[in-house]
């Protein structure tokens, strides 16, 4: 294993190694960090995974199960296992860049808020935006966000993480792009059920729209900027997660919609742990979100389809803003 790499990438699911292999075929020294031994030695053997059938590991991509020490470590965990993977890291100063979306299910925090409370004295960073794995992993051109409060940091890192194929945009509101990564997840949920019940591309473009909204609001209420969620961290990364066929919690709707039970088979969707914990951090601001709250109870069995449809049309009529 390579004994100082300048990214370790913890979490060898799709994002992760896609990311880890971004890196290492750009001629950077790169650890990816697998859950357990056996996965290790079965990357570090095969040199592929069944999540990335189209992609070969480079040869100088190093696998192991120990998160080793680097100045950049980035965070590709299931969301709901970043507070432990976070308690494991060596002790360390370098930068920690959370790749995960989603909220706590326990506490309903975000990334940057778990990370604040795990690692204070750690530089914390914020990758998002509307990125599929297999797109990154097979070289197709993208965009993201780098969300960081120092500004210096901030621009240096970006530098560190933009490839050709990859653009990486700064932002200094870590809150608004995590937020905006998290709850794109249950709007598109909402998004495939309306398709996957036949109700038609206009509700689902307004759906998607008035979900914007909602995530907005919450963004203001939590300290961020409603403007971070008109860009790649909410409306790049909905847009995608809302109507691309390989979302995860698109296809989760589409299921719920034709009323059936989401295939969990292809990995985790982490919309199904967000939405209750989304919710309660809305209530506790005051802030309202009718779709959220719509998916929440969808997924409870708590509503019908249709009886969540009504609600939505019946609500109280008013000026958009």
């Amino acid at each position: 294993m390579t004994a100082h790499p300048e990214f370790a990438v913890i979490g060898a699911g799709a994002w992760g190694t896609a990311l880890a292999s971004l890196y290492a075929a750009q001629g950077r020294r790169v650890a990816l960090v697998a859950r357990d031994s056996t996965k290790a030695a079965a990357l570090a053997t095969t040199r592929t995974t069944p999540r990335l059938p189209e992609l070969r590991l480079p040869d100088s991509l190093a696998v192991t199960a120990r998160p080793p020490e680097a100045p950049v470590t980035l965070l590709a965990v299931p969301f709901q296992h970043l507070r432990e993977t976070l308690g494991r890291l060596p002790q360390g100063n370098g930068t920690l860049v959370l790749c995960a979306k989603g909220v706590e299910r326990e506490s309903g925090a975000l990334g940057p808020e778990i990370a604040a409370e795990m690692e204070p004295r750690r530089p914390c960073a914020v990758l998002t935006g509307p990125n599929f794995a297999h797109e990154i992993a097979i070289g197709l051109p993208a965009a993201a966000v780098l969300a960081m409060t120092d500004d210096g940091a901030r621009r240096d890192l970006v530098q560190h993480l933009a490839t050709p194929r990859l653009r990486v945009y700064g932002s200094a509101d870590p809150i608004g792009a995590a937020l905006g990564g998290a709850a794109k997840n249950v709007i598109a949920i909402a998004a495939g059920a309306v398709i996957g019940a036949g109700l038609g591309e206009n509700a689902r473009a307004a759906l998607i729209t008035r979900g914007l909204a909602e995530i907005a609001r919450l963004t203001e209420a939590l300290g961020g900027a409603a403007e971070t969620i008109s860009g790649l961290a909410g409306l790049g990364d909905l847009i995608l997660t809302a109507t691309g066929s390989a979302s995860r919690n698109y296809r989760a709707g589409l299921a719920f919609g034709q009323g059936k039970r989401p295939d969990t088979e292809a990995g985790v969707i982490e919309g199904i742990a967000t939405a209750p914990a989304l919710l309660a951090r809305a209530r506790a601001t005051g802030c309202e979100m009718p779709v959220t709250e719509a998916v929440t109870d969808l997924l409870a069995g708590r509503i019908t389809l249709e009886a969540s449809m009504n609600r939505l049309l019946r609500r109280a009529l008013r000026d958009e803003r």
